[in-house]
């Protein structure tokens, strides 16, 4: 009874290491914290590019892009649930301003292979909460 004990410990121990808890982030929890402390604005279709400092993917869910102290949550309305966090996105605009018209291109940071693209939606805006609001 003892070395069962013991083996269902290790297994617990196992378990909940830093790795094995990171693996079992859904998109929406990764996205959450990263979110976290902030709160939504009202979505707008455009995003200043001269302002954005860089992108990050949400596997399967979403793009986030860092503007100054503001997050911009951009799910798309199409192929969300081809992003990786591993794609480098390229991105072709008609000026300044990155829309929610606009498609992104996903191309295998390995490979270096396009391998789809998304369709943009709107952006949400995120701020930090100012302390005594």
């Amino acid at each position: 009874m003892t070395k069962l004990l013991q083996a269902l410990a290790l297994g617990t121990a196992l378990l909940a290491t830093p790795a094995a808890l990171a693996q079992r982030d859904t998109p929406e929890v990764k996205l959450a914290k990263l979110l976290e402390g902030r709160t939504a604005g009202a979505p707008v279709d455009c995003i200043n590019l001269s302002t954005t400092r860089s992108s990050e993917i949400i596997d399967g869910k979403a793009i986030v892009y860092h503007s100054g102290n503001r997050l911009y949550v951009n799910e798309p309305r199409s192929g969300a649930s081809t992003l990786r966090d591993d794609d480098v996105l390229v991105t072709r605009t008609n000026g300044s301003q990155l829309c929610s018209i606009d498609t992104v291109q996903l191309v295998d940071r390995g490979a270096q292979f396009p391998r789809g693209f998304v369709m943009l939606g709107k952006f949400v805006p995120y701020s930090k909460v100012k302390r005594g609001e």
